[in-house]
């Protein structure tokens, strides 16, 4: 089963990322300075995941393929890891649309 599982990171910022099934990392949210901010990003994550042209697809300078999930205002929700291949990039997108809607929630920030 996917799902978003929240952390605190050492300078005290909250960060979600999305997991599916096999555990695998498919979006990694910004930091937040707050839990309901960190909230807010799953429920956009939610809300534009089912949307292709939220999805604005990568190439870094090294050749390496990625994704932004973005709002309806542009920005950036969560960004992928890193693909060898576009085909690898475009699974990705997929299954975020797939998993990021009803995902459940993990909190495990101790805040």
């Amino acid at each position: 089963m996917s799902k978003f599982v929240i952390t605190k990171r050492s300078n005290g910022e909250f960060q979600f990322n999305l997991k599916a099934g096999n555990g695998e990392i498919i979006l990694s949210s910004e930091g937040y300075s707050s839990k309901a901010a960190c909230q807010n990003g799953i429920d956009s994550v939610r809300n534009n995941a089912r949307t292709d042209e939220r999805f604005e697809r990568k190439t870094n300078a090294g050749g390496k393929f990625y994704f932004n999930l973005k709002a309806a205002n542009g920005q950036i929700i969560g960004t992928s890891q890193q693909y060898a291949s576009e085909s690898g990039r475009d699974g990705g997108i997929d299954s975020v649309k797939k998993n990021g809607p009803d995902a459940e929630v993990d909190d495990q920030s101790a805040a």
